[in-house]
Parts: C-alpha cells; structure tokens; sequence
C-alpha cells in the first residue's frame, strides 16, 4: 500500500484526533492529479482499490455519508447495502450508466456529477475524430511512422470534411456544443433527441432512422440505460450507408459494437471515429486492423482544463454536502 493511502482508515480505527478534523468519505477509484491529492487534503480518504484486503476497508466504511467515483466504475450493486449511512455519490464524469439511479433515488442518495466540466473539451475531440476520421489522418500518420513514404504507394485519397449533412443523436449540452462546432464545416445539420430542444435552429428528425438516412456524418452523444439495446444497431448502420462516418463520444454500449466492426470491415460503413468501447479498455481486434477508423481511449475530457474543472465540481459537491466553506 502507498504511504498515507489509507489515513483516513487507520484514523478511525485508532480513535485518533485525526478522525474528529475532517470527515471521512469513501473513494472508489482514482480520478485525476487534480481531484485525488484535494481530496487527500479536505478529508479522510477511505480508498479500498490500495489496500491488501478491500473489503475490510469497505466495512470500515459503513458510517460514511459520502462517497466518490468514476463515471466508468460507477456504484457496484453490492456495494449499496453496505453503506446504510449514504447520502451523496460524487461521480468524477459524466454518465450514470454504472449508477443505479433508482435505488438511489429510493434510498434518498443524492447523485452529483460533473456534466458542465467537460462538454467544450468532449465536443472538441468529437469535431477532431470527425476531421480525423474523413481525411483518414491515423493512416497518414502510420504511413509515415513506418517510413513508407515514397518507397510504397501513397495511402488511399480521404474525403472532403467540408460541406456536409451532419446528424446529432442527444441534444443535451454535448450535442448542442457539438452542433455549434459543425455548423462551421457542415451544408446543415439535423438532430434527433427524445423531445425537440427549444431555442435552437438545428431541425429535429422524428426518428433515429430518418436521421441516420439524411445524414452523412453521425455524432452520438446521447447515452441509454443500462442493458437496455444499442441505439445504433444494425439497421441505423444500414441508414447510414457505405459513405457516412460514424462518430461516438458518449458511451460504447450506445453502439452495437460487432455490428459496427462487421459495417466497417465489409464496406457498408464509409468509416468512423471512436472514444469509447463496449468493453474498456478491450477493444475489438479487427477495429485495431482497420485503416478507415481512428481510435481514441476514452479522452474526451483528459485536458488539463477540463480535469481541473471536473475536481473543483466534485469538490464542491462534497463541501456543499458536508456543508463546509472551502478554505483557501
């Protein structure tokens, strides 16, 4: 166990005066070099992935009020019965898919994510994999590294970014900010959401189909629950067709992942941009072969900015539910 990674446990085991100063939360996961050691400051950190025996730890644990997590670990069910005391689930991210939101909702718990933090930096990379994707720049890139360039042939011509008809599955604060990016390239660009988003320009499509038929470049950013179908199954590939990109930034079961490889590898699919996987961090082989995909590993929020952002909304959710000031 690292020095000082378990303080707040052995604090509280000890009786010591230590326990009295600062409240005692439960830390799930590592977040960021931005959160972890501001969390490590304001309280005593209860941190199970660090010690020997975990689930000691987690019965140690059964007097906390608080608790925080990653949008990609989430709240394991077992873990809810074990924490009667619970009253806050801070989630360093965005998606609730590993939360189960109407238990805690049943139990009182309230749930605090860190939505505003990182829309511009998801919407960013989403325009990014798009320009990526079209101009085919990851084969360019590999072309060059492997120092084929002259002495084999030139990798196949990409496709102009500019000028086309780009769809917007989820039109929250992420879809929104990446239609506002699109405009600037796209000839129009049309959503689908499950109501029409008052305020806005942008068409909505009264279906997903209707959607993945017009456009010539699809973004998700929309997320679904947890085992419920993928939203972009088979026939929404098939809509799409053989020269429309792909683009996901929201979560990997939105996507129906061997579908998608199938699309791709036989040409039904003219290519896609992705940061995020069905099951992370194992992405499909056959994705790692292809050259009309680029791929990115779940970074649509690692800046700097966006990081820094993310800890101060955790932080503030913790101190508002522990109704402490914060102390410069």
């Amino acid at each position: 166990m690292e020095p000082g990674a378990c303080a707040g446990l052995l604090a509280f085991v000890r009786g010591t005066p230590m326990a009295d100063a600062l409240q005692e939360i439960l830390v799930l996961r590592p977040s960021s070099e931005f959160l972890d050691p501001a969390l490590d400051r304001e309280f005593h950190c209860l941190r199970p992935y660090l010690a020997a025996d975990p689930d000691a730890v987690i019965r140690a644990a059964s007097h906390v009020t608080a608790l925080v997590t990653t949008g990609s670990y989430g709240v394991p069910d077992a873990l809810w019965s074990l924490l009667p005391n619970l009253g806050l689930v801070a989630v360093h991210g965005v998606g609730l898919d590993r939360v189960d939101v109407p238990r805690a909702e049943a139990l009182g718990v309230r749930i605090a994510t860190t939505p505003d933090a990182l829309t511009d930096d998801v919407a960013d990379l989403a325009i990014g994999l798009w320009l990526a994707a079209s101009r085919r720049m990851g084969e360019g890139e590999r072309y060059i590294r492997a120092r084929a360039w002259p002495s084999t042939p030139a990798p196949a011509l990409s496709v102009r970014a500019s000028g086309r008809r780009v769809g917007v599955l989820g039109f929250g604060r992420i879809g929104k900010a990446i239609a506002d990016r699109a405009r600037v390239f796209a000839s129009e660009v049309r959503y689908f959401n499950r109501s029409a988003v008052p305020g806005r320009d942008e068409q909505a499509m009264p279906t997903l189909i209707e959607l993945a038929s017009w456009s010539e470049v699809l973004f998700v950013a929309a997320s679904n629950a947890p085992g419920s179908r993928p939203l972009i199954d088979g026939p929404v590939l098939k809509a799409l067709g053989p020269d429309a990109l792909l683009i996901n930034v929201a979560r990997g079961a939105v996507v129906d992942e061997p579908a998608l490889v199938e699309a791709l590898k036989f040409g039904r699919l003219g290519g896609a941009g992705l940061d995020v996987f069905a099951d992370e961090p194992n992405v499909p082989a056959d994705l790692l072969a292809l050259d009309n995909v680029v791929l990115q590993p779940h970074r649509g929020s690692a800046t700097r900015e966006g990081r820094q952002a993310m800890a101060d909304e955790v932080l503030q959710a913790l101190r508002s539910h522990f109704e402490l000031s914060h102390l410069d």
